[in-house]
């Protein structure tokens, strides 16, 4: 049976990424691509950012490749998180040859909890310049990050938190990640999260799963960005128990939005994730190692000092994976 791929470029630079996976992922299987809109653009022209057939094709289709959305990031992405029940956030962060880096002996994964936080959408306004946001977290959002990081990282994970302040929040988030990894027999560290934050960029190598609660984990795979060589090369998985949003990890970029210089690494790579997560492992690194020998011998967006554009780029990757 043909596998059914939802597809949903979004906004900015989402558009003009997307179809460069698209093309790639097509030119590694035999997918069927449902196209469907979503974000700022759809707003305009719906009243609604999510219309209810997108929301549906990512329900039914077997996994989703998706772009990015502008100022209406949190009406779409959320809900589409929502909608395959993705109860972790997978953001890998690692050099690449050709590629300077601020510290190239960086290679980790965030685990990044994906329901709750401060992201669980509690806000409220108690008077004029009195706001308040109800940060969440369960035992049951943690214990399943804490069995999938133990079974993604039976060797060993580190835990991020900020447990000495946020002590009843995080107290209950490091304690049920801790207690699960010791049912399994699964080793781990602990560390607060700021303080990663620095060791992070001294010393990259000193980690290599790190397990986040869902702001934590934002935050940081967002500054291992900035030691790899920018959010350009960053995929990420948003898995659910039988279904995945699969995303490049920046944004819409409006800066360069239309101009077809956008890196589409990180959404062929987030493809490479997609095709990993439906089991087709030996087709996830044949689209993984031909970006990296793209990044190695060109050509590149002026991201990375290329004077590359996104489609040159894209087709290179593709006849090197044929």
């Amino acid at each position: 049976m043909t596998e059914e791929i939802a597809v949903v470029p979004g906004d900015g630079i989402g558009r003009e990424v997307t179809p460069v996976a698209v093309d790639v992922l097509d030119a590694v299987g035999d997918f069927e691509f449902v196209h469907a809109e979503a974000g700022d653009e759809v707003a305009d022209e719906q009243g609604t950012p999510l219309p209810a057939e997108t929301r549906e094709a990512v329900e039914t289709a077997d996994a989703t490749l998706f772009g990015a959305a502008g100022e209406t990031a949190a009406d779409v992405i959320l809900p589409l998180r929502a909608a395959v029940d993705s109860f972790v956030n997978v953001r890998p962060a690692r050099t690449y040859p050709g590629v300077d880096a601020v510290q190239p002996e960086t290679d980790l994964v965030f685990l990044r909890e994906n329901t709750e936080g401060v992201y669980a959408g509690h806000e409220a306004e108690l008077a004029d310049g009195v706001t308040t946001c109800t940060r969440v977290v369960t035992e049951e959002a943690s214990r399943r990050l804490a069995e999938y990081a133990c079974e993604y990282a039976p060797e060993g994970f580190t835990v991020a938190h900020k447990a000495n302040v946020m002590r009843v929040t995080d107290g209950l988030f490091r304690e049920t990640v801790e207690n699960v990894a010791a049912e399994h027999g699964v080793e781990t560290d602990a560390a607060l999260m700021d303080a990663l934050a620095m060791h992070l960029v001294e010393n990259p190598a000193d980690y290599d799963v790190v397990v986040c609660p869902n702001l934590a984990g934002d935050v940081l795979s967002d500054l291992a960005a900035g030691l790899v060589g920018g959010l350009g090369l960053l995929p990420s998985a948003n898995i659910g128990p039988e279904r995945g949003v699969f995303e490049p990890v920046h944004g819409t970029a409006p800066d360069i939005a239309g101009d077809g210089v956008a890196n589409p690494a990180a959404a062929v790579l987030s493809a490479a994730m997609l095709l990993e997560f439906l089991g087709h492992d030996a087709a996830g690194e044949r689209v993984r190692s031909a970006v990296e020998d793209v990044l190695e011998d060109g050509p590149t967006t002026p991201d990375l000092g290329g004077e590359a554009t996104t489609r040159a780029v894209g087709d290179a990757i593709r006849e090197v994976v044929r």
